[in-house]
């Protein structure tokens, strides 16, 4: 089977399964099965382009062309290939902690929550696969207004304005800056195609235009949380707790943060981007969005939104690797997407396990918790540290190729907004485990009484991403593999990466 098709296969699949969920709605059983073997076929079909574009590989698809120097185009580069690859994964997972969830908190409305859940998967691959800016933009879009179902599921008045919070942040700021600055980079480059090296590298555009479009594109990309463009996120987690995970781990923040990575790899060029000083402001903005969200992070007593801080910090790693402009760093913001993404969906899934045996959403109720359901506080510790990069979990990785960015590019205010940010990381999260395991749960009584772990579904779900986030430290050959083939495609000569590798071995 060809590249080309199989790439045909993973772009209509998750909508053909939307449509499968729909016809079996009726059956419960039968419609978390479709659920789950259309996961498991994209995973399979996903899987099979990542070994071929690990080979060398680039296939492309040029369906329809709506006028000279526009149309819909999708190519799988190792980028692409690689936000593919996460969402495909933590799609079968989290279907699987969705059936104990939904089950087990006997959450209304649970074929729409899979017909949704299905398109928003869609939208990420299609995202993912994106040629050009105008696809990259049609699939940004269709992944915001599935979610948005999806944020106001229990459809009471809070879900209500907490959703439009979210639809009209996401959306207005896409269409107010994200959108202009992709008609900007059509009428300067005649095409709006990813290029390796920047497609603006040769444009001469003056520095104070460059560095405004960036700004367009970095605040535009409203999904990746910089601040002031956050607010939608922690609004979002009136949401059930599967939805949080697809926010913050699977499709919406990482739809974000990979946009940012692929405009400034291959829409400005990192060489280009870094000789004319345009991103240079950059640093500074996703510097005070990693600490200013961990120092709000830290004042949370709610778990999500504890979590959801957590998140605005840890989306801003990737903008600040990314920013710091240096093949090494740029491999590492890579890096964190897999990395963030496999032991944030943990802590989700954690949570969600808690409210579901225990019923508890906040941090000061969680004494001795981890007595009672070891399994759950076993798994949020392991991603508790792989956020706060202590090996050997998967953050560990991400963060030394970020720091050996930052030194090789002498970037002392990203290095210092790293090791700041791991000092907070460790403030808001090692708490919580320390109470969870250290502290004696209060008595057994009608209003505490004594509990176990979360259904089987839930906890299995939250054991395979722990394992993960553990496995990614051990074994980062894709995510790697990935990384160094993203820089090896670029024209600019770059500094020879393996040599910090060793420390993943």
């Amino acid at each position: 089977m060809t590249s080309t098709l199989l790439m045909d296969i993973a772009l209509l699949l998750p909508f053909a399964g939307a449509v499968a969920i729909w016809l079996a709605g009726r059956w419960p059983n039968l419609r978390e099965a479709v659920t789950l073997v259309t996961a498991g076929a994209l995973f399979a079909v996903v899987i099979t382009l990542l070994a071929r574009v690990l080979g060398g590989e680039r296939p492309e698809i040029h369906p329809v062309q709506l006028f000279p120097g526009v149309e819909i185009d999708f190519v799988l580069e190792p980028l692409g290939m690689l936000f593919a690859t996460v969402a495909s994964t933590l799609w079968i997972v989290n279907s699987i902690y969705s059936i104990g969830y939904m089950r087990g908190n006997d959450e209304p409305r649970q074929t729409p929550f899979y017909i949704c859940f299905a398109i928003a998967i869609g939208g990420a691959i299609g995202v993912a696969f994106a040629g050009n800016l105008l696809t990259l933009f049609l699939y940004y879009e269709l992944l915001t207004i599935s979610t948005y179902p999806l944020v106001t599921h229990k459809g009471n008045d809070e879900a209500k304005a907490k959703g439009r919070v979210y639809l009209l942040l996401l959306m207005g700021t896409s269409m107010v800056f994200l959108l202009p600055a992709i008609i900007w980079v059509l009428a300067a480059a005649g095409t709006t195609e990813f290029t390796a090296g920047g497609l603006l590298s040769g444009t001469g555009m003056p520095t104070w235009q460059v560095s405004l479009l960036l700004a367009l594109f970095i605040f535009g990309i409203g999904k990746a949380a910089v601040m002031p463009v956050h607010f939608w996120l922690p609004a979002a987690m009136v949401a059930p707790t599967p939805v949080s995970a697809l926010l913050h781990a699977v499709a919406v923040v990482k739809a974000g943060v990979f946009s940012v990575v692929k405009v400034v790899v291959y829409v400005f060029g990192v060489d280009y981007l870094s000789s004319s000083g345009a991103g240079a402001w950059l640093t500074y903005a996703a510097g005070f969005t990693v600490v200013c969200a961990s120092v709000i992070a830290l004042m949370q007593d709610n778990l999500k939104k504890r979590l959801a801080y957590s998140t605005v910090s840890q989306l801003s790693y990737v903008v600040l690797a990314t920013a710091i402009l240096t093949p090494i760093s740029v491999m590492g913001a890579m890096l964190h997407i897999a990395a963030h993404a496999v032991s944030k969906i943990t802590l989700f899934f954690a949570a969600g396990s808690i409210y579901t045996a225990a019923h508890k959403t906040e941090i000061s109720q969680l004494d001795g918790i981890g007595r009672l359901m070891p399994w759950t506080m076993g798994a949020f510790a392991v991603g508790a540290l792989s956020m706060i990069g202590v090996p050997p979990t998967a953050g560990f990785v991400s963060k030394w190729f970020m720091l050996q960015g930052g030194m090789a590019a002498e970037n002392w205010v990203a290095i210092g907004v790293i090791f700041l940010s791991t000092v907070l990381n460790a403030a808001y999260f090692l708490p919580i485990v320390y109470r969870a395991f250290w502290r004696a749960p209060p008595p057994a009584d009608a209003h505490h009484p004594h509990h176990g772990e979360g259904p089987a579904p839930v906890v299995l779900a939250l054991t395979i991403t722990a394992l993960g986030t553990l496995a990614l430290f051990f074994f980062p050959d894709v995510p790697l593999g990935l990384a160094e083939a993203m820089i090896a495609d670029q024209p600019v000569p770059a500094p020879e990466p393996t040599a910090l590798t060793e420390v993943t071995k």
